[in-house]
C-alpha cells in the first residue's frame, strides 16, 4: 500500500493517505477487540467486529439472530456464507470509505479467500497483525471479563472492576462464550479452523506482523502497532 499523489491548487502535489484495511488476527481473548477500539480512534477508520454484528443480530430477535444464537452459545462458528454476506455489506457502507479494521474476520480459509477477492476488486492490500497470547492467559483473561449488554463496553474484575456500565448504567454480565468450558472449546475450534487462515494470509504476500498481545498495557501495544502501520504506509519494510 503506497500513498497516492494528487495535483492541488497552484500545481502543487499533495500526498493523501491510502485507504487502510487492517486485519487483527489471533485467538479468542487475545485482545483483538480492545486493540481495534484503540486503533480505530487513532487511525480514524471503521471498526468491523463480526462477533459484535452477530450478537446484535441475536439481541434483535431477527431470523438471522435466531439462526446463530445456539451456535454462539456453544462456541461454534457461524456458517461462512452468513458471515461473508454480513462483511461484504458492511465494508460497502459510507463509514468504511477511509478504511476499516477487521476484528474476528476472516476465521476460515473460505472466508479469507472471499476477502482476498473483495479486496482485490478495490485494489486494497491489507496489513495483518497477529496477536500472540498464551492460552492459559486467555482462559484467565476471559473468565474475568464482564460486558455491558447495552453498549458492549468491556470490563475486567481485576483491572477495572465494576458491577454497572460507566456509560449507561446497565448491569454487567458474563457473556455465554466467556465461561471457561466454552472458552476452551473456542480455542480448540480456533486451532482447528482458524490457524490455517494465518498461513493463507501469509501465502498471499500480505504484510503480516507477530505482536505479543500480553506484553504490556493495551495502550502501549496499540502505540506499537500504529508505529508499524505508519512506517509501512510511509514505504517501510513489509515485515
Amino acid at each position: 500500500v503506497a500513498a497516492s499523489e494528487k495535483s492541488g491548487a497552484g500545481g502543487r502535489t499533495a500526498r493523501t493517505m491510502p485507504k487502510l484495511c487492517l486485519i487483527l488476527f489471533g485467538p479468542p481473548g487475545s485482545g483483538k477487540g480492545t486493540q481495534a477500539k484503540l486503533l480505530q480512534s487513532s487511525l480514524r477508520v471503521a471498526h468491523i467486529s463480526t462477533g459484535d454484528m452477530l450478537r446484535e443480530a441475536v439481541a434483535s430477535g431477527s431470523e438471522l439472530g435466531q439462526e446463530v444464537a445456539d451456535l454462539l452459545k456453544a462456541g461454534a462458528f457461524v456458517p461462512d456464507a452468513t458471515v461473508n454476506r454480513l462483511v461484504e455489506a458492511r465494508i460497502a457502507e459510507p463509514d468504511c470509505e477511509r478504511g476499516f479494521i477487521l476484528d474476528g474476520y476472516p476465521r476460515t480459509v473460505a472466508q479469507a479467500e472471499l476477502l482476498s477477492r473483495l479486496l482485490a476488486k478495490v485494489g486494497l492490500d491489507p496489513m495483518v497483525v497477529h496477536l500472540k497470547v498464551d492460552y492459559n492467559v486467555i482462559v484467565a483473561r476471559l473468565s474475568e471479563r464482564r460486558q455491558c449488554p447495552t453498549c458492549g463496553a468491556l470490563y475486567s474484575v481485576t483491572t477495572n472492576p465494576s458491577e454497572v456500565c460507566d456509560y449507561d448504567g446497565s448491569k454487567l454480565i458474563i457473556r455465554n462464550d466467556d465461561h471457561p468450558a466454552t472458552v476452551m472449546e473456542r480455542l480448540r475450534t480456533y486451532e482447528r479452523q482458524t490457524e490455517p487462515v494465518l498461513a493463507f494470509l501469509k501465502s498471499t504476500g500480505y504484510v503480516c506482523w507477530d505482536v505479543e498481545g500480553a506484553a504490556g498495557k493495551p495502550t502501549t501495544i496499540a502505540i506499537g502497532i500504529k508505529g508499524l502501520i505508519d512506517a509501512r504506509l510511509a514505504g517501510g519494510p513489509r515485515a
